[in-house]
């Protein structure tokens, strides 16, 4: 490969033939973290502090300290996060092939069936409708669900709790199963504030995006945004989470190349 084409790149991104679209979440102190019942630990928020801001503390500078969980806003779920992915060398933040963290990505477009159900479960027969219409998903491709949750801008709208349970759409048991039994994906990634439907608890198995994606050594993207950017096939995602030493997963900025 010459180095004319990554210079073709370069020249299609400063020149607007490629798009570079936000797929991230600002952090704030108000970010939605997922909560779990007791006896469950749950993860800190997001908080943030002046250091110092051009003042007696640091007259010519301005920075900050940060405390949060590893999976908070738009974060990435590395295998180790889950049980079923602890013994995978390579399913840490910081131990995962750098190659996988650019991937090409296809979008299912659920979001009419989550604006009439706010339970909505895609199964397999989307993914084959999808493949019907845009051909085979491709070999180490991200899979995104867009439902448009990440339009929701009221925390509590966005977790969406009820008395049992959040009320949040997401992929079944069975959707999970198909996809890692039939493709090979890079991972999965969703709008809502993690890869499972909100009911996913009473699934068998229990969290079967956790369970089987973090299981087969795939990745997850967790409160993703402007979904409805991306076209369904042909679009690219950068997805570089920080290099925690054992890190079970990381806030990023994710970037998606699209074509002009």
């Amino acid at each position: 490969m010459s180095t004319d084409l990554l210079m073709q790149v370069a020249a299609a991104i400063a020149g607007g033939q490629i798009k570079v679209i936000d797929l991230t979440q600002t952090l704030r102190p108000s970010t939605p973290v997922f909560v779990l019942p007791p006896p469950f630990a749950n993860s800190d928020p997001f908080s943030i502090s002046v250091i110092s801001h051009y003042d007696d503390r640091g007259p010519a500078w301005y920075w900050n300290n940060l405390s949060m969980g590893e999976h908070t806003g738009t974060h990435f779920d590395a295998p180790v996060h889950w049980v079923t992915g602890q013994h995978n060398p390579d399913g840490y933040t910081d131990t995962i092939p750098v190659r996988r963290m650019i991937a090409p990505a296809v979008v299912i477009d659920c979001s009419k069936e989550a604006a009439a159900d706010e339970k909505f479960l895609l199964e397999p027969s989307h993914f084959q409708v999808w493949e019907t219409k845009h051909g085979r998903i491709p070999d180490g491709a991200w899979v995104l669900m867009r439902t448009d949750w990440s339009k929701r801008r009221d925390p509590a709208s966005f977790l969406n709790m009820k008395e049992d349970g959040p009320h949040v759409p997401g992929p079944s048991a069975a959707a999970m199963h198909w996809l890692v039994d039939n493709r090979n994906v890079n991972g999965w990634g969703v709008e809502a504030v993690g890869t499972d439907a909100g009911q996913a608890f009473t699934f068998e198995p229990q969290f079967p995006a956790h369970n089987l994606m973090h299981g087969s050594n795939r990745f997850g993207l967790a409160s993703l945004c402007n979904l409805d950017q991306l076209p369904p096939t042909g679009s690219v995602l950068i997805t570089t989470p920080l290099k925690i030493e054992k890190g079970s997963g990381s806030p990023l900025r994710v970037l998606a190349l699209v074509p002009a």
